[in-house]
């Protein structure tokens, strides 16, 4: 099995350096010091499940791999449109697309069946210009529960989790998706395959689509927005109001919004993603995770004002950072 890691960052790096222990072969697609390090040091985890180095090749150039059966997409979603240069050499007929992303997909329903079936999504495919460098019929969804970080250039801290939840749009079980998970498994990772993956990617949003962007115009940390009162009391407006058109939609996310608040209480001082973004000056990935249920919920003749207001005034945030 032949794979290639696009955006080998904290996360691509760590899935590729377990499919290598698994046996497969293995390209890791970087840029800069942390790819100087990778090619000569190999990718080295630390891990409270234990420590190893993979020695896999690690290059800026795809056309130098060729072909492979599956892509795993380590890059944000708001770079997907922009891949197209790194993706096109590893394609072949059957090359498969793993897309490790949070939010809603911009494969959401392809073969989703129903009234909306094959519909896009203009938050998270503007004008189609993702579904034309990564065709919906390549994607295989994934929803990720690991936390990793770069320590350094080449260097990956494992931090909690390993289960990678992947899917078929279709909600087949298909070869592709055993073969990938078996895969996944043999190199210490949990990856079920789930039909019904589209409940697991709602269960994932309700904390990026609140947390997220509260972090980024608060400043604040996971626990501190839990224990400010009325700060919290606007997440979990956020979280029902996400839940009606999760349910709107036909999906059933078993978790309740008590249960994911607490779970990220426990979470303590983490600054969500998109503050580390904020901070760095990087664009920040709230379209998939916000203005992409804003757009369903209109589409579902939804009522979802609280979520309108925050993705207006973060959108606002957002452009004075890309200024």
């Amino acid at each position: 099995m032949k794979v290639a890691v696009v955006g080998a960052g904290a996360i691509g790096a760590y899935v590729g350096a377990a499919l290598d222990r698994a046996g497969a072969e293995v390209h890791l697609i970087a840029r800069g010091p942390h790819l100087a390090a990778m090619r000569q040091h190999g990718v080295r985890v630390y891990s409270p499940r234990g420590d190893w180095t993979a020695r896999v090749h690690a290059t800026d150039q795809p056309a130098d791999i060729g072909p492979v059966d599956y892509v795993f997409l380590g890059l944000k979603a708001n770079s997907y449109a922009a891949c197209g240069p790194l993706i096109a050499p590893l394609l072949q007929d059957h090359t498969a697309v793993i897309a490790a992303q949070n939010g809603i997909p911009w494969w959401y329903f392809h073969r989703h069946g129903g009234p909306h079936d094959g519909r896009r999504i203009e938050s998270v495919d503007p004008g189609g210009s993702v579904s034309a460098v990564l065709p919906p019929e390549r994607a295989i969804g994934c929803v990720v529960y690991a936390a990793t970080e770069l320590e350094g250039p080449g260097v990956v801290r494992h931090l909690e989790g390993t289960r990678f939840s992947i899917g078929e749009p279709d909600r087949s079980l298909s070869p592709r998706t055993k073969e990938f998970g078996e895969a996944m498994r043999a190199g210490g990772l949990k990856c079920p395959v789930e039909a019904e993956l589209r409940d697991e990617i709602w269960i994932k949003l309700l904390g990026n689509i609140s947390f997220n962007p509260i972090s980024a115009l608060t400043r604040a940390t996971m626990r501190e927005m839990c224990l400010h009162r009325s700060t919290r009391e606007v997440i979990e407006l956020m979280m029902r109001e996400t839940l009606r058109v999760a349910e709107a939609l036909g999906c059933h996310p078993d978790i309740s919004v008590e249960r994911r608040l607490a779970g990220a209480e426990r979470v303590g001082d983490h600054r969500t993603s998109t503050l580390q973004d904020l901070e760095k000056g990087k664009p920040m990935e709230l379209d998939v995770l916000l203005a992409a249920v804003v757009e369903l919920a209109a589409m579902c003749d939804i009522d979802v004002p609280t979520l309108r207001t925050v993705d207006a005034i973060s959108d606002l945030l957002a452009r004075g950072v890309a200024a």
